[in-house]
């Protein structure tokens, strides 16, 4: 039988960067891009902070069940305004944990918790539509260029 450590440690399969944006003002549009350097404070072009919250990450799986709780189809990357959407695997599951996605090395610190945006870009309901489904921030630990279609996966440990 696998210790809980393990199985929390193993994943089902790599995901991959459906969906990558740049937030050049802090209130400003969105710019989608097909690729983007990852630099130690963050991606190139985005107004972002540095530190534990330089990079956001949201499940491409979670666009649908906010879509879902506002009763409408999956909602567009760029009104949930998170760098990079992902899919295939489960980022809730990489808390705390060193991930590569292309060249770049990022670590998951913390939920990317809704904002009162939420409401201005989703309408009334948007925030709690969003809450538990907000994505992740990370810090980056690596920094390397990434791309669309880049696979997204756990790294073991500090050798890698």
């Amino acid at each position: 039988m696998k210790s809980l450590g393990e199985m929390i440690a193993r994943q089902a399969q790599a995901g991959r960067v459906d969906w990558i944006g740049l937030r050049p003002d802090r209130r400003g549009a969105m710019r989608s891009v097909p690729a983007v350097e990852l630099e130690a404070g963050g991606l190139a072009g985005d107004h972002g902070r540095a530190g534990k919250r330089a990079v956001t990450l949201v499940q491409a799986e979670h666009l649908a069940a906010i879509g879902g709780f506002l009763g409408q189809g999956p909602v567009a990357p760029e009104e949930l305004r998170r760098n990079l959407v992902i899919s295939g695997i489960n980022l809730a599951g990489l808390k705390g944990r060193r991930i590569a996605i292309g060249a770049a090395v990022l670590r998951l610190t913390t939920i990317c918790a809704p904002c009162s945006r939420m409401e201005e870009a989703f309408g009334p309901g948007g925030y709690s539509a969003v809450r538990g489904h907000g994505g992740w921030c990370a810090e980056v630990l690596r920094p390397g260029r990434i791309a669309l279609g880049d696979t997204v996966r756990a790294l073991a440990d500090q050798s890698e």
